[in-house]
């Protein structure tokens, strides 16, 4: 199995915008961390909303993403560029290797996050649920 993820967040500004010029600047470099862009998909009707989707070998390599590579510098600066949420805007989820989530399946992975809390069909950092076939095996 691989790990999904998905978040979403709605930028203070179009992306042309200067409010957004360092972290469009910026996309490049980290994108190519996480092996090309994984924000160039619409999410809703609402153009300032964007999302990033995709997919990592594990929890752990994510994690390392994430929390321990130069996007760190990036994630700590976001609140100059995104609204700050008011409800769940990323969530966790285990998929067969080599299948390639959609946005509707993204969608409904963090509407029941939002509804259900963590559970095995969508979790968080701080409520992971182990692969299944880790521990079925």
């Amino acid at each position: 199995m691989h790990l999904a993820q998905v978040n979403i967040g709605r930028i203070l500004g179009a992306m042309d915008s200067p409010v957004m010029a360092e972290f469009v600047a910026n996309l490049d470099p980290i994108n190519a961390l996480d092996n090309g862009n994984a924000t160039d998909m619409v999410f809703s009707e609402d153009w300032l909303k964007i999302v990033n989707l995709s997919v990592w070998e594990s929890i752990d390599t994510l994690h390392t993403y994430v929390y321990k590579s130069h996007h760190l510098d990036f994630f700590r600066k976001r609140a100059q560029w995104f609204e700050k949420a008011t409800q769940a805007s990323y969530a966790l989820w285990w998929i067969p290797k080599g299948h390639t989530p959609r946005v509707a399946e993204a969608k409904d992975r963090i509407e029941h996050y939002r509804k259900h809390g963590a559970t095995a069909h969508s979790f968080w950092f701080s409520k992971p649920f182990p692969d299944p076939e880790l521990t079925h095996a």
